[in-house]
């Protein structure tokens, strides 16, 4: 079966993972595979490895269910290791020793019998059948006088042999066991003594080419080097061999890196550390973007404002209370409080959630216990103001009101996402980064529809209704159509998603246009703009969080099987959106004042670089709260060595 291989090395099993004869059966792995090869987008040895590790935890047998969780990733690093092993034993008895195979088992056949021999690898076919035999009717008695790809099966079942003999003294692998255990095959031949032979044959040969040890002794050092860590033995591997392996299992040693980060990394504890602004040149990817001086020219006004936020429904009612009358639309807000904020010295005023939310937020927040909850700011149906707050009509008469007491609107814009049962979601599906399978095979969608199209279901996972898990997608189902997409919930890589948010996919140039055109429409309204989590457009943070490079991924889970190289990722995305959003609303909306979002230590780029007017000041937000003057102190200080344009341009917000 020849799509389920994985390398040249490596044709014996599915993915190089072995597996007894009755788990096969127990497991259903037919069907597991089949379920792969239709809908793994190309990634067909992480959805095995994924869906092996779901069946196995979550087997009815006690026998095979391990009494700690297998995950995904931990497989396949352990189908990685194993393969590794492949190669090394092919290239020592295949290229560099010629032969060799064929000279220890005449050895050992001396020692032990050829009946003895023969024993150990047929039974080792009757208990770990090979695909040829599981799913393509070849026959155990003509197996081991064939061969494949230039090897004999003979040899390739005494390699198998051998790893089998390793993987069972690896206590990294312990809970993995329970698919290939070797009890009942040693019961019934010799094959421990098979092995012992076979390591004091090549115990007297040559070592291994570029390594200096004997094949056993190389076979077994990552896991004496790291006994009880498959990532310390993804290390050793990395650290010692990367060089003398094929390109294709170097790439796959990059991958299974990134996805044990993605497993193992801890999310949603709390705000990060504040770190010190630096500028200049670093050791990361950022040094791969040039960072030009480029400001943009302010206008007289926009160095005067005093910016005042209001959570729009929270100001409302506050203001019903105040004045004793039923205040909920914008143009009911009392001129008396308009001319109290500019008599304050209040130039701008930012409305937070003016614009229609999508009612799947709203929705999901009843359903888990809030029945008087709105909708979230930043999870949105459309750019439109809203019908509860008096729609455009209402927007107008306060604009113009607010405009005579001196004070221009500000509105946020949110780029990143939209809400999940959105106008572009219905109108757009092809604009979010999706999948047409779930990333996980845990993933259940059995909840309430929360959609408001009757031709279109959205479902957020199960997990979110009973608190459990946080699935980075959710799921759209066409019901003219039938077909479904699993798409990405907003994230920032950070905390947990944003469970009734989507998220846009900026390489697709189609998304870029549409969200510039949405900017320039709120520019033609607001002269104030906010933009809600601007550093997650930045190039490299775009690149990190969904198309990581190899090597760097591991920020959003299932990502980095879909990483892309810097060159790959610049054809789809050749400049940088927010320098293109700067020059563009210089020209079809002048006079906007543009307010990033942008921490990450990006504040200086978005100003100098990009070209924003504002950006927030996070030094002082997080540092001067938390009382850590001396960063604060030295943050400044860099800001003024490097450029004290950027100082002008911090906004500094405080509750």
């Amino acid at each position: 079966m020849r799509r389920f291989n994985r390398t040249d090395f490596s044709h014996h099993f599915p993915f190089g993972i072995p597996i007894l004869g009755e788990v096969w059966d127990r497991l259903e792995l037919p069907d597991l595979l089949e379920t792969v090869e239709k809908s793994s987008g190309g990634q067909q040895d992480v959805s095995y490895s994924r869906g092996l590790s779901f069946r196995l935890n979550n087997s009815a047998d006690p026998e095979l269910r391990p009494q700690e969780p297998v995950r995904g990733a931990s497989l396949l690093a352990f189908s990685l290791i194993s393969d590794v092993f492949r190669y090394l034993i092919h290239h020592y008895c295949h290229r560099q020793r010629p032969g060799t195979v064929a000279r220890a088992l005449g050895i050992v056949s001396e020692a032990e019998g050829e009946g003895t021999i023969q024993k150990v690898l047929q039974s080792h076919l009757q208990y770990y059948p090979p695909v040829a035999i599981r799913m393509e009717g070849e026959k155990e008695a003509n197996y081991l006088e064939g061969d494949w790809n230039g090897c004999s099966n003979r040899d390739d079942v005494v390699k198998e042999t051998i790893l089998l003999s390793l993987q069972m003294s690896n206590p990294a692998v312990r809970p993995m066991v329970p698919l290939f255990d070797d009890k009942e095959f040693a019961e019934a031949t010799s094959y421990q003594a098979f092995i012992a032979r076979l390591e004091e044959f090549f115990d007297t040969e040559p070592p291994v080419g570029g390594l200096g040890t004997t094949l056993f002794g190389t076979l077994r050092a990552p896991i004496l080097a790291s006994p009880n860590s498959l990532q310390g033995q993804w290390d050793y591997i990395a650290r010692n061999w990367a060089s003398i392996l094929p390109d294709d299992l170097a790439q796959k040693l990059t991958l299974v890196g990134d996805m044990l980060r993605e497993e193992e990394r801890m999310r949603g504890w709390g705000p990060p550390e504040a770190h010190v602004l630096t500028f200049g040149k670093g050791q990361d990817l950022s040094d791969l973007y040039p960072e030009y001086e480029r400001y943009s020219r302010d206008e007289d006004w926009m160095s005067n404002v005093v910016l005042v936020a209001k959570s729009t429904y929270v100001w409302l009612d506050q203001l019903s209370k105040q004045y004793g009358r039923n205040i909920h639309r914008l143009d009911q807000i009392p001129d008396e409080e308009l001319e109290k904020l500019s008599r304050w010295g209040v130039t701008g005023l930012w409305l937070i959630g003016v614009w229609e939310r999508s009612q799947a937020s709203r929705r999901i927040k009843q359903i888990r216990g809030n029945p008087e909850a709105l909708a979230s700011a930043y999870s949105l149906w459309d750019y439109i103001i809203a019908d509860e707050l008096g729609g455009e009509e209402a927007y107008q008469d306060l604009a113009r009101r607010a405009w005579e007491k001196g004070i221009r609107l500000a509105s946020d814009m949110v780029p990143n996402h939209v809400g999940i049962d959105s106008k572009w979601v219905h109108e757009h599906p092809d604009w979010f980064i999706q999948l047409d399978y779930p990333p996980y095979p845990n993933y259940q969608f059995t909840g309430e529809n929360l959609s408001t199209n009757p031709g279109v279901g959205i479902y957020i996972e199960d997990g979110y209704w009973e608190s459990r898990d946080a699935a980075v997608t959710f799921k759209r189902v066409d019901f003219g159509s039938g077909q479904e997409r699993h798409i990405y919930h907003g994230n920032d890589g950070t905390h947990m998603p944003w469970n009734d948010t989507a998220q846009l996919n900026y390489l697709n140039p189609e998304v870029r246009e549409a969200v510039i055109q949405t900017i320039l429409h709120v520019a033609r309204k607001f002269p104030i703009i906010r933009f809600d989590a601007a550093m997650t457009l930045a190039k490299k943070h775009f690149q990190r969080l969904w198309y990581p490079q190899p090597g760097h991924g591991g920020d959003i889970p299932s990502r980095a099987e879909r990483g892309m190289t810097r060159q790959e990722f610049d054809s789809l995305m050749p400049q940088e959106f927010w320098r293109e959003v700067v020059d563009r609303v210089a020209v079809e909306a002048p006079g906007t004042l543009l307010l990033a979002e942008a921490f990450w230590l990006m504040e200086g780029y978005f100003v100098r670089t990009l070209g924003m007017h504002r950006v927030y000041n996070s030094a002082f937000m997080h540092m001067l709260k938390n009382e850590d003057n001396g960063k604060y102190r030295q943050s400044i200080r860099n800001v003024l060595e490097f450029s004290p344009q950027i100082l002008k341009r911090f906004v500094n917000f405080m509750n």
